[in-house]
């Protein structure tokens, strides 16, 4: 019961985070493709990428507290089954440009994302 109830906190926290930014930039910028959706995705992989090798680097943390971050907030936060959603509709609509660069760009850039996180986790905490 105590796990459910740390990833449901993360997970309010993350879901309210999520829509604040992505409201944010799509209320700024405009585009076929949904740039809040992709931030979102991005900024979640950089931040999962960070804190798993932060972590690695830091043994210790409470199974808990990973559960909190990892499952709860991030899992809240990045929004692929979106993705997956929104890239169907634009496809429906016969906008396969828009739609591929959309998929492209969340994959291509999380995955980066990722792999910088990481290596600035491995560079800040350097022992």
């Amino acid at each position: 019961m105590t796990k459910l109830l740390v990833i449901g906190c993360g997970g309010f926290i993350g879901a309210v985070a999520r829509y604040g930014l992505t409201f944010w930039i799509e209320s700024r910028w405009v585009t076929a493709v949904p740039l809040g959706t992709m931030a979102v995705n991005v900024l979640g992989c950089f931040a999962l990428g960070f804190l798993m090798a932060y972590v690695a680097e830091r043994p210790g943390w409470s199974p808990e507290a990973l559960l909190f971050l990892r499952v709860g907030l991030l899992g809240a936060f990045t929004t692929f089954s979106t993705l997956g959603f929104e890239t169907v509709e634009l496809l429906e609509r016969g906008q396969w440009r828009a739609g591929l660069l959309s998929m492209g760009g969340h994959l291509l850039l999380g995955l980066l994302a990722v792999v910088i996180g990481a290596f600035l986790a491995h560079r800040c905490f350097e022992a």
